[in-house]
């Protein structure tokens, strides 16, 4: 038998290549056993104009199978991206169960340049780093592996890679003038990544830092750091052992279901009529000063099954111009939105800057059907009240007016709409066996709920009831609350 050669005999060089190798196979192996263990990897790879950010994830990804991963590169912030919430760009592209996407920038990069940029509304900066600590908790919290890895080179050799690049025609389109004036400004960008590292340096998502003056030390460093955290991932699932989070925010007061009383409100039809064809009319108009004032707004229906939510819609979206406003209908999610966060559905679902998406039914899913239904585990559910209120809160950092609906109606309401469903032929299609199963739920389904309008009911994004017993009285509420956010919105 031949004899293993021993590897310190080999000069320095020959035994990177020969780790360098070893690791490529290690990843192609982990690759693997991901896809197996339905492991979601996001790497982040971020660093210094001309530190070989590109050519590194080019190297890592040489000889892993192209149908498990995807590269995103986010430097270049688009018209597309300023007209969505600060992580849109960001969430929209995180990896499915099993697979891996390796981004080219991304959050703390737009995060550094708001806070250089002098231009930049002092606060935003700051908002943005919570939405950013928020983003990433969530993630380990929801079962992804994240890395983090900074590439770090001196000036001196920043300023070498920079003339090189500038040096040939081929390669200079890729140094920008904002790469020069990083150069120029050399010390102040290093404060502001230091500060941004350190304020986002968890340790459920802690960053690792690269020396890339030798191109083939940091692509052996960078394998080294993946192979190292997807084993540790394997080993341990993240999140499982994080603990549930206070939630702070504040709430507002809200009665309990059964202590809103149904009967006396009502409307008459002439009323009906009569407000009905005023108030549209009004919306008519404000919806035109949104779409100029770049406004966006999302409003969340839930509700018992056959409280009025789908007329109600109807009533509202009658009067808007429908080139700007979409209603998007939430059913049991598709593979590719099972596979991903649960908010990843609802990001992919907001509206541009100027528009209106109105959702029926809507995150609130995760506290309500997936708790009763046993479609996440107790720690799931438990913990996305904080992360609803996150999620809100960054649509109205944003700029966003957020307004929730529950349509409430009592148990004989709904099994007389459920009655009528059934006897009329034109009206089976909306009752299905579902809505019988969970009517027997009832009792669990208001506790349920009664928990969720407690511990969401946030000052920013608060619930609105609309009693519903009269669909009519419920129809002219909902727009009434409508215009009057707007209003508020537009005088803000």
């Amino acid at each position: 038998m031949g004899k293993t050669k021993d590897t310190n005999t080999l000069s320095p060089e020959k035994q990177r290549k020969l780790r360098l190798r070893e690791e490529r196979i290690r990843l192609m192996e982990y690759q693997n056993r991901a896809a197996e263990a339905k492991l979601p990897v996001l790497v982040l790879v971020e660093g210094w104009a001309a530190s070989g950010k590109g050519s590194l994830i080019g190297k890592a990804i040489q000889q892993l199978d192209p149908r498990f991963y995807r590269v995103a590169s986010l430097e270049a912030v688009r018209e597309e991206d300023r007209r969505k919430p600060f992580l849109w760009r960001y969430f929209t592209e995180i990896p499915e169960n099993g697979k891996f996407v390796f981004m080219d920038s991304g959050w703390f990069t737009n995060l550094a340049q708001e806070i250089l940029d002098k231009k930049t509304d002092r606060d935003l900066p700051e908002k943005h780093l919570n939405s950013i600590l928020s983003f990433e908790r969530q993630l380990v919290d929801n079962g992804y592996l994240l890395i983090k890895c900074f590439l770090n080179i001196t000036r001196e050799e920043q300023t070498r890679r920079q003339k090189a690049l500038l040096s040939d025609p081929d390669t200079a389109w890729r140094v920008s003038v904002s790469d020069l004036e990083q150069n120029h400004r050399y010390r102040e960008y290093q404060e502001v990544f230091n500060s941004c590292i350190a304020r986002t340096d968890k340790s459920y998502a802690p960053w690792h830092i690269i020396d890339s003056s030798s191109k083939k030390d940091a692509e052996l460093a960078f394998l080294e750091i993946l192979n190292t955290e997807i084993q540790k991932a394997l080993d341990q699932r993240p999140g499982t052992d994080t603990p549930l989070l206070k939630d702070e925010f504040p709430k507002l007061e809200l009665p309990l279901l059964s202590d809103i009383p149904l009967d006396t409100c009502s409307v008459t039809n002439e009323d009906y009529r009569s407000q009905l064809k005023k108030l549209q009319k009004e919306l008519r108009s404000l919806h035109n000063r949104l779409y100029r004032k770049g406004i966006p707004v999302v409003i969340a229906y839930e509700g018992w099954d056959a409280a009025g939510k789908g007329g109600n819609i109807k009533r509202l979206s009658a009067c808007l111009d429908p080139r700007g406003y979409t209603v998007h209908p939430i059913a049991s999610p598709l593979p590719p939105e099972k596979n991903r966060h649960y908010l990843w559905r609802f990001y992919t679902r907001l509206p541009r800057t100027g528009h209106i998406a109105i959702f029926d039914r809507t995150w609130y899913g995760r506290v309500m059907v997936e708790r009763l239904e046993g479609f996440c585990s107790e720690k799931d559910w438990q913990r996305a009240y904080l992360e609803i209120n996150e999620f809100e809160r960054d649509l109205t950092d944003w700029g966003a007016v957020v307004i929730k609906f529950w349509v409430q109606i009592d148990k004989d309401t709904q099994l007389r709409r459920f009655q009528d469903r059934q006897n009329t032929p034109e009206k089976q299609w909306k009752i299905t066996d579902e809505d019988w199963r969970n009517r027997e739920k009832w009792d669990l389904y208001e506790v349920a709920v009664n928990d969720m309008l407690q511990k969401t009911n946030t000052a920013a994004a608060p619930w609105h009831i609309l009693e519903s017993v009269d669909k009519q009285y419920a129809r002219i509420k909902a727009l009434k609350i409508v215009i009057a956010e707007l209003k508020k919105a537009l005088h803000d």
